[in-house]
């Protein structure tokens, strides 16, 4: 089956066929880097890295660029704020950025290009747009004329006559027309600057990613994502200055974009207060049931972060954990027991079909899942001698399907001790009281058994008895 995918451009699902077969382009807008990184930028980087995963997974050779936009006017704010200056500020969210996607297991993409790394680039190409009559220079500061390029809001399915100045546009009464956009903007004193034709001064955001995207893509690519918030303007600004500057049309092939994660079924808004970082998430979840959480949904939906959803999927990696413990505890022979492949394509093609269709990680979990359904109602039946088989095939799937998705791909001691870590107990700690509840039961103790369950409960700690001892885990 060929990958479907939806176009935001023409609003409709297509068949994705790279410009070279066999070979995929795409870029993703990163973060500013002024602050620490929230949920919803957690969101739009999973998304973007299950499909670069999976996209490898189905034998293309991807070339993806993710960009950091390292100077701009929040970023020129804060270290005004703290008395310190852009790159240290920037340096230090990118540090942090990128700690955060480690811990979310984000793939590192083919390029991080910065916007302070490429103003040779960002030059030539708003020297190109002047030259053909796009552009235009006042006291320093170079805008585009929106007017001058036919199709503008065909991303964003904005009627230019309709488009209000002032709504998301800067007002400046030097452009020709309210709707201009700055590409280069002349520099102000204590700012960070770069000589141009155009005396000293910094390159304006949407001209930054057109040309991180052209410098380390090409002119034309297959696929450009982020959020459904950069639709308009930038994305829409995007298109129009880069077909404007090489004469090339279409810039990119396929526009993909994330929907929006709520908090508590509100928005996410600095004015609500509900901003939700990603570090602070992961104290609080481990890194996986994160991850889990952002690809429970479809990467187009609107997703909304409760403390209820967040449980919720950190119970299924944890039932998915708990099964893969099951299998090695009671058929140990299932770990090296040969796994025929045929069986393993045809038992993992419902997760690829799931993933074909615009790259559906929420039907492919779904799945997942029914493995893990198959896998403990054979553990709960009767042992044949199919069972080692069956349960090899059943961990082959979860290896490769979690080889894309970048879950369900560590041992059960791996995340369990992550688990244990949340606790805020270290695990000896635990071993000890569960030791001492043991000889208490022993001795006829059973009040103080009792007693130290309910101790660990409160802490988070679930024991749970067995025929082999007692075993615990974090709730």
């Amino acid at each position: 089956m060929a990958i479907q995918v939806y176009n935001s451009l023409t609003r409709k699902k297509e068949e994705f066929r790279p410009k070279v077969p066999g070979r995929v382009t795409m870029y993703v807008c990163g973060p500013t880097v002024y602050a620490l990184s929230h949920i919803g930028h957690a969101r739009s980087a999973v998304a973007f890295d299950a499909i670069y995963r999976y996209l490898l997974h189905r034998g293309f050779d991807v070339t993806y660029a993710r960009n950091y936009t390292d100077v701009d006017d929040k970023i020129i704010k804060r270290a005004a704020d703290e008395g310190s200056d852009s790159t240290t500020v920037a340096e230090e969210y990118i540090e942090a950025f990128d700690a955060d996607m480690a811990e979310l297991g984000v793939s590192i993409p083919t390029h991080r290009p910065k916007a302070t790394e490429t103003m040779e680039k960002i030059i030539e190409v708003v020297e190109r747009l002047i030259e053909g009559g796009y552009a235009y220079d006042v006291d320093g500061d170079v805008f585009f004329a929106v007017r001058k390029f036919e199709g503008y809001g065909k991303l964003s399915g904005r009627d230019i006559e309709e488009l209000e100045s002032g709504s998301r546009v800067e007002v400046d009464k030097r452009k020709t027309d309210p709707l201009d956009f700055a590409l280069w903007k002349a520099s102000k004193p204590d700012e960070p600057s770069w000589e141009s034709p155009w005396g000293p001064g910094r390159p304006g955001w949407h001209i930054e990613c057109s040309a991180m995207c052209m410098k380390w893509l090409g002119e034309t690519i297959d696929i450009h994502g982020g959020g459904k918030d950069l639709i308009f303007p930038h994305h829409e600004n995007e298109i129009t200055q880069s077909e404007a500057a090489t004469g090339k049309a279409p810039f990119v092939k396929y526009w993909l974009h994330n929907g929006f994660v709520n908090i508590e079924h509100e928005k996410m808004s600095k004015s609500l207060g509900n901003i939700l970082n990603i570090r602070d998430a992961l104290a609080a979840h481990t890194s996986e049931s994160v991850r889990y959480f952002l690809l429970s949904s479809h990467y187009r939906s609107p997703i909304d972060y409760t403390g209820e959803s967040i449980r919720e999927a950190e119970a299924a990696v944890e039932r998915f954990y708990q099964t893969v413990y099951r299998i090695k505890e009671e058929c140990p022979e299932a770990l090296e027991a040969e796994a025929p492949e045929g069986e393993v394509k045809a038992r993992l093609a419902p997760v690829e079909e799931a993933m074909d269709d615009d790259f559906n990680t929420a039907g492919a979990i779904g799945v997942i899942f029914r493995e893990v359904s198959g896998a403990n109602r054979l553990l709960d039946g009767e042992k044949g001698p199919e069972l080692a088989r069956e349960l090899a095939v059943a961990l082959a799937v979860f290896r490769e399907a979690g080889s894309f998705l970048g879950i369900f791909h560590r041992s059960p001691e791996e995340y369990f001790d992550e688990k244990k870590g949340l606790a805020g107990l270290a695990a000896d700690e635990i071993e000890k009281l569960i030791e001492e509840r043991k000889r208490a039961r022993k001795e006829k103790d059973f009040a103080r058994g009792d007693e130290i369950r309910d101790e660990l409960a409160a802490k988070g700690i679930v024991l749970k008895d067995g025929a082999k001892g007692t075993t615990w885990t974090v709730k």
